[in-house]
């Protein structure tokens, strides 16, 4: 009990450790002397967790992803500045775990490099040593070029906007500023957002607006949610929501009947429902389940060294994984997906990682963004990552299995989803009608 009381914040969350099968001693959230304070974006509140300047590799469902990117045995790809082959920057390294054997620096950014920046396969410059963001740190001096998006303007973009007014809802398109709201609502796609526009969490990437108590939920929002899907005449839509830890389900059951009330008008549109981790409640997670959606999606945002960093400390690692891993074993026919931001000072192999851990936890979609500061408020970007370091990751993922990725500076988690999800399942449809036609013809 001792333990539990040292390591967890919540009862529920223990769960999700043992089941995702961690060993205890490398629980999230066990570390009790601060390098720094960090600012709680919710109430204020200092929060005195400190991150580990050495922190060991994560051994996640019985495997070791250490040498993940080919480090030698024994090499901690996280390990300090002293270590003799560390991945992630030493500036004492004397081996090179991603380039030729000749090299007498570490590819991931030794002092010492004499290798070239695109002799990397992913395309990333080198890093000087563990990064991590700050509000009010400094920002790179300029932004690329490819992050350039004409304003949003056209007749469907306004027709949503009205509609949406009109009937009081939010979208986190709207809330989050992303900066693809023109491209997707002009093809008709968005991102409703149920129970309300106020969250009670404070993550510090998201501009969404915090309490620590909201509105309660309008008990319409169901039924205009549906009205405004079926006139849109969609194919897929995405429905998201601010966290609610007011709520004993967390909005589950708003959540579920949103969706049992647009199937019921249009059985045949695809529902992806991108949620919180509801505290790590099973009953909660069920519930929405079982609701008729296709794809429970909910986002882990980015590796797990960071995780203290970029979001709210009721937000967890291991716990998220768990909810994704619970959901396919609930219902074996939905999708899960998640997905993580790039550029706030993750290194290679701790993408790498992260990306095993989410396969191992059965998750079939992923995607990958870059961080964008919505306001000097919030989290520095770290590093603009290179559309070449997306492609990348992409190859990456497909090699571990996963069903579909997207991955670029300006992807989303919702950017585009009908059109991916669809395109993605048209193509495995096809893929399975081959492989059963030549069974056919193979057993004649």
């Amino acid at each position: 009990m001792d333990n539990d009381k040292k390591y967890m914040r919540r009862n529920t969350v223990s769960k999700c450790y043992v089941a995702s099968g961690i060993p205890e001693d490398e629980w999230s959230g066990d570390s009790d002397n601060g390098e720094d304070n960090v600012v709680d974006n919710r109430d204020g509140v200092n929060d005195n967790r400190s991150w580990e300047d050495n922190p060991e590799s994560i051994k996640f469902c019985n495997k070791d992803y250490s040498t993940a990117s080919g480090s030698n045995s024994g090499s901690d790809n996280s390990s300090s500045n002293n270590s003799s082959s560390d991945s992630s920057g030493s500036n004492n390294s004397s081996s090179d775990n991603s380039s030729s054997n000749n090299s007498s620096s570490d590819s991931s950014g030794s002092n010492n490099s004499s290798s070239d920046n695109s002799s990397r396969s992913d395309g990333r410059r080198p890093a000087m040593e563990l990064q991590r963001p700050k509000v009010g740190n400094k920002m790179p001096e300029k932004k690329p070029d490819w992050f350039h998006v004409p304003a949003p303007t056209g007749t469907k973009y306004n027709k949503l906007k009205n509609d949406l007014k009109k009937l009081k809802l939010h979208t986190v398109c709207e809330e989050a500023q992303c900066p693809n709201i023109g491209e997707c609502w002009n093809i008709g796609t968005a991102t409703i957002m149920l129970l309300g526009d106020t969250c009670t969490r404070g993550c510090k990437f998201c501009s969404v607006k915090t309490s620590s108590k909201p509105l309660p939920p309008d008990v319409n929002e169901p039924f205009n949610t549906a009205k405004a899907v079926c006139e849109w005449n969609m194919n897929y839509i995405v429905l998201t929501s601010v966290d609610r830890d007011d709520l004993a389900d967390g909005g589950a059951n708003h959540f579920a009947k949103t969706v049992e009330l647009i199937k019921f008008s249009r059985p045949d549109i695809l529902i992806e429902c991108l949620v919180s981790d509801f505290q790590g409640n099973i009953d909660s997670v069920k519930r929405l389940a079982l609701s008729g959606m296709d794809v429970y999606a909910h986002n882990i945002e980015t590796v797990k060294r960071l995780q203290k960093y970029v979001r709210d400390r009721r937000a967890n690692y291991e716990q998220s994984l768990f909810v994704l891993k619970k959901a396919k074993e609930i219902n074996p026919k939905l999708y899960t997906k998640t997905s993580i931001m790039l550029g706030l000072g993750e290194t290679k192999e701790e993408v790498l990682e992260a990306m095993h851990h989410v396969r191992d936890n059965d998750i079939d979609v992923i995607t990958f963004g870059q961080y964008l500061r919505p306001t000097k408020n919030h989290l520095n970007v770290v590093e603009y990552i290179s559309p070449q370091s997306f492609d990348y990751y992409k190859e990456e993922g497909l090699k571990m299995g996963f069903k579909y990725i997207a991955s670029g500076p300006l992807v989303r988690s919702s950017y585009k989803a009908g059109e991916y999800f669809m395109k993605n399942l048209v193509e495995q449809s096809k893929n399975n009608l081959q492989s059963n036609t030549l069974k056919l013809q193979g057993a004649k």
